[in-house]
């Protein structure tokens, strides 16, 4: 199980990383907490324990979570990979729409690099495809800017195998965000073929939404038991072992859960303990 990949062959972050979803409101839709503080101690917490992969986009909050990144961890410590998101307008809460033309992405994109602060992206995920949009055109959108210095890598985010296999015809794709956890296994072509070309998967809801405990029942809570862990971080290393390409970013508000999150990185499973996990799927 290593600890270290590669997004797009040359740009290392330990596998478990921190998703910032959890730092806003609920549906997505203002901040979590009346003090920003809390959430920017949260960040540097993260970063502190070892984390080197942010997760964030542009419709949480909207912008509120990207700017939380920018207080809390601008300047960028060496080795620390920002990966935001674009493409999706959110209007209230669990209310968005989709918005992929160029001239959208374009100004989603730099508006992006001005609330983080930086002049390029180390990971920029298109986080719906516009069906209304020719795959080319917003592809192409984002390989001009790839050109021009202000995004490093490519992402996709809740794409099938069939469309990942079109993007990766026009474009770099560096990496994918699907829903993938224990008992969610249906993206699991998606997965397999980010497998055989090398491509990054993160996987969105690593934890269920809180839902895996309950769901995987007496089989996660034995391993649990044996680990001495609480259920979700079993849950966690099983995305470890499951794939070297699975790079989960799991979100939270809280402290002490942060580093129950990050301990599972610590959890080494048994391939009989893995097994009986794999089967819940």
């Amino acid at each position: 199980m290593g600890e270290i990949f590669a997004i797009g062959g040359e740009l290392p972050v330990r596998r478990l990383g921190f998703g910032t979803g959890g730092l806003v409101g609920p549906g997505y839709w203002g901040p979590r907490h009346d003090d920003p503080q809390h959430s920017v101690a949260l960040l540097r917490r993260a970063v502190e324990h070892g984390v080197t992969l942010i997760d964030t986009a542009d419709n949480y909050g909207p912008d509120v979570a990207e700017e939380l990144v920018a207080r809390a961890l601008h300047p960028y410590p060496e080795g620390l990979v920002i990966a935001t998101k674009g493409g999706v307008v959110r209007t209230g809460p669990d209310l968005w729409h989709i918005a992929g033309r160029p001239e959208d992405l374009r100004a989603r994109c730099e508006a992006s690099l001005r609330r983080l602060r930086t002049d390029a992206l180390g990971l920029y995920q298109l986080h719906r495809l516009d069906p209304q949009v020719p795959m080319a055109d917003q592809l192409g959108t984002l390989t001009e800017l790839q050109q021009e210095g202000k995004i490093r890598h490519i992402g996709l985010d809740s794409v099938s195998a069939d469309e990942l296999k079109r993007a990766q015809d026009i474009a770099p794709i560096a990496s994918v965000q699907n829903r993938y956890n224990l008992l969610d296994r249906g993206a699991e072509d998606v997965l397999e073929l980010c497998e055989r070309r090398g491509t990054a998967f993160l996987p969105w809801f690593p934890l269920g939404n809180g839902a895996l405990a309950e769901g995987a029942g007496p089989t996660l809570a034995a391993v649990a038991a044996r680990h001495g862990a609480p259920p979700g971080q079993i849950a966690l290393a099983w995305l470890l072992h499951r794939s070297p390409v699975l790079l989960p970013t799991p979100g939270t508000g809280s402290p002490a859960h942060l580093d129950e999150n990050l301990a599972a990185g610590r959890i080494v499973l048994t391939e009989g303990e893995v097994a009986q996990l794999d089967a819940l799927g």
